[in-house]
Formats: C-alpha cells, sequence, structure tokens
C-alpha cells in the first residue's frame, strides 16, 4: 500500500491508470462545482438591483417609493389647475402649498400611531393599505367634484397626507432591514429607495406635460388617482408576523397605548438630543425653513418666458434628472 501523509493522497496510486485517475478529478471538480452552484442559489435566490436582493419585502419597498415619485404627474396639473381653472394669484397658490405640507410636519405621530395601534393586527400592512386608498379617494375628488379653492386645499392636503403616512410606515421597514447590516448593505438600500423614487418621478415628468395638453387636469386627476393603489396592491408582499387577540388587545387599550406611547418619545428623545442627530436636523429645518419662490417662479416662467406647458414638461424632466 502507497504510504500517505495526513490528507495528502498520491497523484496516481498503484494499479489505477492515468485515465482512472484524470475520471475521478473530473468527478470530483463536478461534485465540488455543484455545491458551490447551491450554496449561491440559498444565499441568494431573488434578483439583485443596486446589490439589494429583490425580495417580496424589498420589492414592496421600492414600488411604494416609485409611487411616490411618479404621483409628481399631477404637480404640473395641479399648477395650471390653480392658475387656469380657479383663477388664484401667486400668494394663494403658494398658501394652498404650504397648507398642503402640514402632514409632513408631524411625520412622527404617524411612527407612534403605526408602532402603537395595529390595524387587524398588523402595524404596517394594514397602514399602507389605508394610505394608498386614502390618496385614491383625494386625487378623485380633485378629479370630479373640486371647484373651489377649499375643495381643493382639502382634497390636496388629503394626497399629501397619503404619501406621508405611506413614507413614515416604508422608511420603518427599511430601518428594520438596516439593524444588524453592514453600512454597504444600509447604503445599496437607501440607493434601491431613492433610486425607485427618482425614476417614478422620472416617468412623470416625461407624460405630465403632453397629457395636460392632450387631455386637460382632470383627466390626469384620474389617472393619478389610480397610482395610490399601486401602494395598497404591494401591501400584501410586506413580510409581517400579525399579532394574536391578546397582544392585539394589550396594544390598542388605553394603558398598554400610553405606555408605548411614553416609550417611543424617549427614544427619539434620545436619539435627537445626540449632536451628530441635533445638528443635521437644525440644517434641514432651516433649509426648509426659509422661504421658496416656487408659485412665483411658475407664474412668471407662464406669463413671460414659457408659456407652453410641454416646455414646462421639459423642465421637470431635467430637475428630476
Amino acid at each position: 500500500m502507497v504510504p500517505t501523509v495526513g490528507n495528502i493522497v498520491p497523484r496516481y496510486q498503484v494499479g489505477c491508470t492515468k485515465a482512472d485517475t484524470s475520471k475521478r478529478y473530473l468527478e470530483g471538480w463536478h461534485k465540488k462545482q455543484s455545491s458551490t452552484d447551491d450554496v449561491r442559489k440559498s444565499k441568494s435566490g431573488y434578483f439583485t438591483a443596486f446589490g439589494v436582493d429583490l425580495s417580496p419585502d424589498n420589492m414592496a419597498v421600492a414600488i411604494v417609493y416609485f409611487v411616490q415619485g411618479v404621483l409628481g404627474l399631477a404637480r404640473l396639473a395641479v399648477s395650471f389647475y390653480l392658475k387656469d381653472d380657479l383663477h388664484l394669484d401667486p400668494a394663494e397658490t403658494a398658501v394652498i402649498s404650504g397648507f398642503s405640507s402640514l402632514p409632513w410636519l408631524i411625520k412622527p405621530i404617524y411612527g407612534f400611531i403605526s408602532d402603537s395601534i395595529p390595524l387587524y393586527g398588523y402595524r404596517r400592512r394594514s397602514y399602507l393599505i389605508l394610505s394608498g386608498f386614502l390618496g385614491t379617494l383625494s386625487w378623485s375628488l380633485m378629479a370630479t367634484v373640486v371647484n373651489s379653492k377649499y375643495g381643493a386645499g382639502f382634497s390636496i392636503l388629503l394626497g399629501s397626507l397619503s404619501v406621508a403616512f405611506s413614507d413614515v410606515v416604508v422608511d420603518s421597514m427599511v430601518v428594520e432591514r438596516a439593524r444588524g447590516e453592514s453600512q454597504s448593505t444600509s447604503g445599496s438600500l437607501q440607493s434601491l429607495c431613492w433610486g425607485s423614487s427618482a425614476f417614478g418621478g422620472i416617468v412623470s415628468a416625461y407624460f405630465s406635460g403632453s397629457l395636460v395638453d392632450a387631455y386637460g387636469v382632470r383627466f390626469v386627476f384620474g389617472i393619478t388617482a389610480f397610482l395610490p393603489l399601486m401602494t395598497s396592491a404591494v401591501a400584501v408582499l410586506v413580510n409581517e408576523h400579525r399579532l394574536t387577540p391578546g397582544e392585539h388587545a394589550m396594544s390598542v387599550s388605553g394603558s398598554g397605548f400610553i405606555e408605548s406611547s411614553i416609550q417611543h418619545i424617549k427614544q427619539l428623545w434620545t436619539s435627537v438630543k445626540q449632536p451628530n442627530i441635533f445638528l443635521p436636523t437644525l440644517f434641514i429645518f432651516l433649509w426648509q425653513a426659509t422661504p421658496h419662490s416656487e408659485s412665483a417662479m411658475f407664474f412668471f416662467m407662464v406669463s413671460r418666458t414659457c408659456k407652453t406647458r410641454y416646455f414646462h414638461c421639459i423642465l421637470a424632466r431635467c430637475r428630476n434628472l
């Protein structure tokens, strides 16, 4: 018998030809390659985008962000509707725009609600479905019955509330998935979110001007009303554990809600008072608090420089790029 050292086997054993040994090596190589392929398949059974697996959960997040971007389809239509149909001046248009931004100022409240008051046993799915229906309602009103500046302001406010609430829900999902992951994985997930939103913005900018020119603002509002339903539809893809009746009762009870709210407020304050969180937050607050000239610029461009709606569509494309 030919001696062996440790796990080292002689290349040619006694009684074996060179062809036998080569065949044995090929069989071992195929077995090793098959094992490697299986490992790769078990690690990543989905397609990837921006370095992130497109699992049902991540697809739901990406689609919600896409909807947020593509809802810009009605942005140009709203501006022309307020100016041409309701005959509002720049000041009144700015008031409605500012009024519609109110839901974004109280976003932490939506987080408290979704974390403390589950609907039908779910903290994420139910609120995504509700947000989608609310957005559809708001744009349906704009497409049919709204004929005054007060009705327009209320409908736009509902649409803004729908987007803000769904944004809080998907942001919480992104945070939950980023916990325990490497910094590169967390960054890739953020790239997927913002890339989906930007793609939706480009799509909306490409079609908004031509649709308004060809069919009018009411038609664009009607199309926009169908888009939030995508948010409601993809909610079923969210992998979320449904609370048991006992857990649900504990969450919605008065004492449970108060304790949960107090705990969330303490966690929020602990995070906000850190300098690396507080200083960027202060900068963003000061940046957003400065007056902007969007309404005045729109009226100036329509009246003095670029009167065609298609040109505004081109500007929207450049802005989203």
